[in-house]
């Protein structure tokens, strides 16, 4: 199994209700990491160019950047946590990745240097 990832950034601000408790608004400067793997590489020896995954993951992260994440469509009827916002990333992605005979590992969410949720499609699910 071949992987490639790149890492990409973008900043946001969200509130999440934790239990009985509500946060106060505030932000992070996400990082992303998306994973992409194939059994084979191409014709060119490569999993995927990486600068394709770049333009799509750029392409999600616009929709995220600079933006109240709870007030986003995606985020309408659920909370916009880190591991949240990984499966967004991933269903997002998976439009990309699925008609090139491609799967994604795993999409990692950072909202700090030291917290990092990730999202990965459980086999039974494929």
């Amino acid at each position: 199994m071949y992987e490639i990832t790149v890492k990409k950034t973008f900043s946001a601000a969200h509130t999440l209700d934790i239990g009985s408790e509500r946060e106060e608004l505030h932000g992070h400067n996400f990082k992303v990491e998306a994973t992409v793997a194939s059994e084979e590489l191409n014709a060119d020896g490569l999993v995927l160019d990486f600068r394709v995954l770049k333009k799509w993951v750029n392409e999600i992260l616009e929709d995220l950047d600079h933006t109240f994440l709870n007030n986003l469509p995606a985020f309408k009827n659920t909370v916009p946590t880190s591991e949240n916002i990984a499966r967004f990333i991933y269903d997002r992605l998976e439009g990309n990745t699925s008609a090139m005979g491609l799967k994604i590992s795993r999409i990692a969410v950072w909202e700090s240097e030291g917290s990092k949720a990730v999202y990965t499609k459980s086999r039974s699910s494929s």
